[in-house]
């Protein structure tokens, strides 16, 4: 029996729901009730691309229909849509040149080396990605404050990290954000960066960028933009075993 497609799962959530959800909230509960078996790397990136992908390509032939920002139910639940929604339906989620990100991951999750795992995950049935090649911007904190921010061009996001470990910022920070521009694939590899970004769409990811490393008071809700591209840090295998073997000689 071949597994169920994200397209046919996608269906069977917002049938089940009744009405419209958000992509996440689909997403988790896609992966709650293990509805699809195999969800690879970016599943919140997947189903928002395979709804809005749907819904550009197949126009009123596809099952969807966008009623806000990030929110989509079928077509059958929605008797009318209103002309600004109806203008509004090819906004697509904009993850183009921002392609993930993680916000205060933890130094001592990592076992440092000059190849260190830069590990994180969308969600937790997930597969894990390694950003160590990660191309992009990071900063350095020392609990909540940055002291130091930086640039990963020339050498990818894990040997620059690496290199705060044993240069003069090494005693000075504890954690670190970055913002990462190579794409990465449902089967978890980082992808090559794209030649170029349309102007239009790398002003509201610099705007994202800010208002989730400042953390602006009067902005009242984190950058959207990057929502469907956040990982979350899963700690070096390693690290893991040095806990264990310590715990064992503890004991």
């Amino acid at each position: 029996m071949s597994e169920i497609t994200w397209q046919e799962a996608i269906v069977k959530v917002l049938m089940e729901a009744g009405g419209a959800l958000h992509y996440q909230d689909i997403t988790e509960r896609i992966l709650s009730k293990k509805i699809k078996k195999s969800v690879g790397a970016t599943p919140h990136s997947t189903v928002a691309a395979k709804i809005t992908s749907s819904i550009k390509h197949d126009g009123i032939q596809s099952p969807f229909v966008k009623v806000a920002k990030g929110t989509f139910a079928l077509r059958e639940q929605i008797q009318s849509t209103s002309e600004e929604q109806k203008n509004d339906q090819f906004d697509e989620v904009q993850y183009e040149v921002i392609s993930s990100f993680g916000m205060f991951w933890r130094r001592d999750s990592i076992e440092w080396n000059a190849t260190p795992k830069i590990l994180g995950f969308q969600q937790i049935e997930a597969k894990p990605v390694n950003f160590y090649e990660q191309l992009g911007i990071y900063l350095l904190y020392d609990n909540r404050e940055v002291i130091y921010v930086g640039r990963a061009t020339e050498r990818p996001l894990g040997k620059r990290l690496y290199e705060h470990t044993i240069d003069r910022l090494s005693t000075r920070w504890d954690r670190f954000s970055w913002f990462g521009f190579l794409p990465v694939s449902e089967e978890g590899v980082l992808k090559p960066m794209a030649e170029s970004y349309q102007a239009i769409k790398i002003i509201p990811a610099l705007e994202a960028i800010l208002v989730e490393a400042l953390e602006p008071r009067q902005n009242r809700k984190r950058g959207d933009d990057l929502s469907a591209v956040e990982y979350f840090q899963k700690d070096d295998p390693e690290i893991q075993k040095k806990k264990m073997k310590q715990m064992l000689d503890k004991l």
